[in-house]
């Protein structure tokens, strides 16, 4: 069974959620700030975190941070806010997704089901190998990625697309189908969360950023 945990200081919206994420048969708790999350989050193993920004005591980017030093849960945020910067913060401390309030709770569990089908397909299908380029060094196995013998230190979805250009090396790439492939279902935003990925994925690649080449009007392609 599926086991969620919904982070909102309203309670509405966890009843809500809570009921429709029952009614496909996906076991929740709740909490109601920051604090509170991190807690459940350190004595339960959950297979998705539900995460609102704007919270009591602790806020959900913080909240976020705070869990990511211990578990690699994934998480999708919920926000009043949908400006760019909001979500490049939200994706830049780890998280997998971002909702924009007010929002379908359907869309939503569409959501977290992609998200959590998704992650337990990363983990039992991903063939043991390492992929090296120049210095640019990839472990799908152990999920790390390593420049010059660094480890680096790239969020849930920036290893996700790195990973998924890598398997499909030297392959024009269109942003919808990185859409469908990374994310894992039909996108309900638009495709500039891809250039918004890459570009993130990029600085953190330093100088091997440049096996990453933007397929003008297309998308992209990992050139090897």
């Amino acid at each position: 069974m599926i086991k969620l945990l919904v982070v909102d200081d309203e309670e509405n919206i966890r009843e809500v959620l809570k009921e429709y994420a029952e009614f496909e048969g996906i076991e929740v708790d709740e909490a109601s700030d920051g604090m509170k999350a991190i807690e459940m989050a350190k004595a339960k193993d959950y297979d998705i975190i539900i995460m609102d920004v704007m919270l009591p005591r602790l806020d959900g980017y913080s909240a976020c941070k705070e869990i990511r030093k211990f578990k690699q849960t994934p998480m999708l945020m919920l926000s009043a806010r949908g400006e760019e910067y909001d979500k490049l913060h939200g994706f830049d401390v780890g998280i997998d997704d971002y909702v924009v309030k007010p929002f379908s709770p359907k869309e939503v569990m569409a959501r977290v089901n992609a998200i959590v089908k998704r992650n337990s397909m990363t983990g039992s299908a991903v063939p043991k190998e390492v992929e090296k380029f120049e210095g640019l060094e990839i472990n799908f196995t152990s999920r790390d990625v390593f420049i010059d013998g660094k480890k680096a230190n790239l969020t849930p979805k920036e290893y996700d697309l790195l990973f998924y250009l890598v398997r499909n090396k030297n392959i024009a790439l269109s942003r919808n189908k990185l859409l469908e492939e990374v994310w894992g279902y039909d996108f309900f935003g638009d495709d500039r969360t891809i250039d918004t990925h890459i570009k993130m994925l990029r600085n953190n690649l330093g100088e091997y950023r440049k096996f990453i080449v933007t397929l003008r009007g297309l998308g992209y392609k990992f050139e090897a």
